[in-house]
């Protein structure tokens, strides 16, 4: 019976163990890894990024923007900017795959600092100029606050859509991130929680079929709006999406979600206005039918930060943004203001 009992506790052990320990990494240029298509970057910790150029070539242009993209996205993400706009303002656009996603190398020590040195380092490595422009989409609207607290001198301006929310962030009331918390499905408040508390179970239970993970990615949780674009977008051809998680989904899309709510050494309402001379703005862009992002908490930020100029579009959901309308007018407030 103990040799049974200890044969038990071995392959439970070995189960548990294989559950929980992430996948290595499929990276881009390795022997096995998938092939390196894009351009790409080598920052001085030796990782690369890899980015797409559009728009006025940046040696001419006026306005240079640097895109981030959100959750479960890449440097192929379309903004619809018409290139009227482009020629008018001529406007240079920088895109780039964040560490893990697409062909950018994964970095296990990544962190909300870490985005805005990594932007810093493309910007240089790409010499597109001392100051730059930032937008920030969704997920991706966390390394606009990495920016703004840790490289502001470097910026001419910034906005977040439908920003990222952490509901720990430091400094912020508990009665309202209590509430906003609330507001979510169950699911996603479980995968949070595992996510800042036990990081390492969180390929497990991202992984899991026992219990709901993320429900934020499923049509039910859009607007009706939201819906209306995405069938709209269903009628185009959706290019580079089959790379987005091509090295492994925990680098990309789970690195991701622990990275943005593990610790902050800060919170947005503890940023000082890094344009006190009012030789830049900060934007922040949120749709009041946003069923993903709490309006409450990003009205609540521009109320403690005055600086910060916030626009509540009333019938916009998460995805706003892919209106040409609405994308042109992000635009224009972040380069004119």
């Amino acid at each position: 019976m103990n040799r049974i009992s200890v044969a038990v506790a071995v392959i439970l052990a070995g189960w548990t163990y294989m559950a929980i320990k992430p996948p290595p990494p499929k990276i881009c240029g390795s022997i096995d890894g998938p092939s390196v298509t894009s351009p790409r970057v080598k920052l001085s910790d030796g990782r690369h990024l890899a980015y797409r150029e559009f728009g006025f070539p940046k040696e001419e242009a006026r306005y240079k923007i640097i895109a981030i993209h959100g959750y479960g996205s890449s440097k192929d993400a379309h903004l619809p900017v018409s290139q009227e706009l482009i020629d008018d303002l001529r406007i240079y656009f920088l895109h780039f795959d964040r560490a893990g996603y697409g062909e950018s190398d994964p970095y296990p020590s990544r962190s909300v600092k870490s985005e805005a040195y990594d932007i810093q380092e493309l910007a240089d490595n790409l010499q597109i100029g001392e100051k730059f422009y930032i937008l920030g989409v969704s997920m991706g609207a966390y390394s606009i606050w990495s920016c703004l607290k840790y490289i502001p001198h470097r910026l001419s301006g910034a906005a977040l859509v439908v920003p990222f929310v952490s509901y720990w962030w430091p400094s912020f009331p508990d009665n309202l991130s209590r509430e906003a918390f609330q507001m979510l499905p169950q699911s996603d408040q479980w995968t949070f929680r595992v996510a800042r508390y036990t990081p390492w179970l969180f390929h497990w239970w991202m992984t899991q079929k026992w219990f709901p993970s993320l429900s934020f990615t499923k049509i039910e949780m859009l607007s009706s709006d939201d819906v209306e674009i995405l069938k709209s977008l269903s009628e185009t051809p959706n290019t580079g999406k089959e790379k987005i998680t091509q090295q492994g989904e925990y680098e990309s899309l789970h690195r991701d979600i622990m990275a943005g709510f593990g610790k902050w050494e800060f919170g947005p309402t503890e940023i000082k206005n890094p344009f006190p001379d009012n030789d830049g703005s900060v934007h922040i862009w949120q749709g009041f039918e946003d069923r993903i992002i709490p309006y409450t908490v990003n009205r609540y930020i521009s109320q403690k930060l005055p600086w910060i100029r916030y626009h509540e579009v009333p019938d916009g959901g998460h995805l706003f943004i892919l209106k040409n309308k609405q994308c042109e007018s992000i635009i224009r407030a972040l380069i004119y203001s």
